[in-house]
């Protein structure tokens, strides 16, 4: 099956992209790239790969891993232009996600915002996670589906102990997350924050740490501590659907 990822050209987070790709590659699914312009190479959010305050708070080691795999992978160099994007084209649409300035020119395109709203019309496969769930929910297609996306306490904590060095690294927009999509939400009860997160992450092998939301054709997941259940149930979404 083929699965559209759109992407900023820069600033995505490392391990929502990472992860996924590897999860729905190994799977044997085809993955295409899609950028603002065609051929450009994306990159993501350069602070995770290297830890964002001394060292800490970056992607993991194995998701790094994953990342440097898919920089030399052919399909993350040949991107299709968002516009040129025929959704009947594709059996599933994943939106991920990440925080830092270039994430705007993603989370922010009327362009896009239509190609997500046209693809949920198919019924086929959505997941979206963390800021990705923003994407969905300016897109207009939310309002009747259970989500969740990045905790609005989770965003305040990042801030609050990066600000003193990064500023505004961690609040991509005035509004958190979460506000946003709740707003799109017809009834309060349709958003689902999920238990509280710690320093653990979900990992290939244990589901702990790791919540995600199902309705219907729509997956959504809270950060990239959810990644690998997100990709692992995506795939199991796309199987069922083919």
């Amino acid at each position: 099956m083929r699965v559209l990822i759109p992407l900023p050209d820069r600033d995505f987070d490392v391990t929502e992209v990472a992860v996924p790709w590897r999860v729905l590659r190994d799977a044997g699914h085809q993955v295409v790239f899609a950028t603002e312009r065609a051929g450009t190479v994306p990159a993501a959010d350069p602070r995770l790969l290297t830890g964002v305050l001394f060292g800490k708070l970056g992607a993991h080691e194995e998701p790094v891993r994953f990342y440097r795999e898919l920089e030399r992978a052919p399909e993350f160099a040949a991107t299709v232009a968002w516009e040129a994007v025929e959704p009947a084209d594709y059996d599933g649409l994943l939106l991920p996600g990440g925080h830092a300035p270039g994430m705007r020119q993603y989370l922010g395109s009327p362009v896009l915002a239509g190609k997500v709203s046209a693809f949920w019309a198919l019924r086929r496969p959505v997941g979206a996670i963390c800021h990705g769930v923003l994407v969905a929910a300016r897109a207009g297609v939310l309002g009747g589906h259970r989500t969740t996306c990045l905790p609005a306490y989770m965003e305040r904590t990042a801030y609050a102990l990066t600000a003193w060095r990064l500023g505004r690294y961690y609040r991509t927009y005035p509004a958190y997350v979460e506000q946003e999509v709740r707003a799109a939400l017809d009834r309060p009860e349709q958003f689902e924050r999920g238990p509280r997160a710690g320093t653990a992450r979900g990992t290939a092998t244990d589901d702990t740490a790791a919540f995600v939301v199902e309705d219907g054709h729509y997956l959504s997941a809270r950060w990239p501590g959810d990644a690998y259940l997100f990709g692992r149930r995506f795939a199991a979404m796309l199987a069922q659907a083919g």
